[in-house]
């Protein structure tokens, strides 16, 4: 690879009553915020071990959040911006142009924190077509609930593109794909994972990653309520 995959986490602060508030009940707002702040932790974690450079677009307030130490700690390795826009389309191509001017002529390959069963490996290995000479313009990771958990982009010009794609509907990945496509781009497309959005989607994942901080997390809802994880 000539150059180094900026990795860019799109991330808001895991506060009890506004972060993961689907996963209640039956998980206490409490509960569903420590939930929120153990995949982003795993997260970061798996972003460490690569060759990348990390950055996290933020938003809300670290003090407030479950885990505050912790997230402040890992955040302290990584390039932290603030998120800009209104509609969650623009905050996406505000995070990817901002990215780019930190790291020019770097592809970006973007995640959430919804995801904390990814991997070193997977993240490279769906970087890595992006570092191809002959390779595509972005990739994409189509998510089970019909959205997507990852996009990488070659240029952080072409987020532009995300303005016109719908977020947070049961067809936002297809409506993605094909808005990047309608904007001449070749897209490559990646493994499909579960994002967490759900507490079934939460034991599902914790099912994969059980010695992960989110498998803990979600242990401690099913205890309460006499489930399993």
């Amino acid at each position: 690879m000539t150059s180094r995959t900026v990795v860019l986490v799109v991330a808001k602060a895991p506060v009890p009553g506004k972060a993961k508030t689907r996963l209640t009940p039956p998980a206490t707002a409490d509960q569903a915020a420590e939930i929120a702040a153990a995949s982003l932790l795993d997260t970061l974690d798996a972003i460490k071990t690569m060759r990348a450079e990390p950055i996290v677009a933020w938003t809300g307030e670290i003090a407030a959040a479950q885990r505050a130490g912790d997230i402040a700690a890992a955040l302290a390795g990584a390039t932290v911006l603030a998120q800009r826009g209104a509609a969650f389309g623009d905050r996406l191509a505000a995070a990817h142009a901002d990215a780019g001017r930190a790291f020019p002529e770097s592809p970006v390959f973007q995640i959430g924190m919804d995801t904390p069963q990814v991997t070193p490996e997977l993240l490279a290995a769906g970087a890595e077509p992006l570092h191809r000479a002959a390779g595509p313009d972005a990739v994409l990771g189509p998510a089970s609930d019909g959205g997507w958990w990852a996009l990488g982009l070659r240029e952080p010009r072409f987020a532009e593109a995300l303005r016109s794609a719908p977020m947070s509907r049961p067809d936002t990945g297809d409506r993605t794909l094909r808005a990047l496509r309608a904007a001449g781009l070749r897209v490559e497309l990646l493994a499909e994972l579960s994002d967490v959005d759900t507490m079934v989607d939460a034991q599902q994942v914790a099912k994969s990653v059980p010695e992960s901080r989110f498998a803990t997390a979600v242990q401690q809802v099913a205890m309460n309520i006499g489930g399993r994880p």
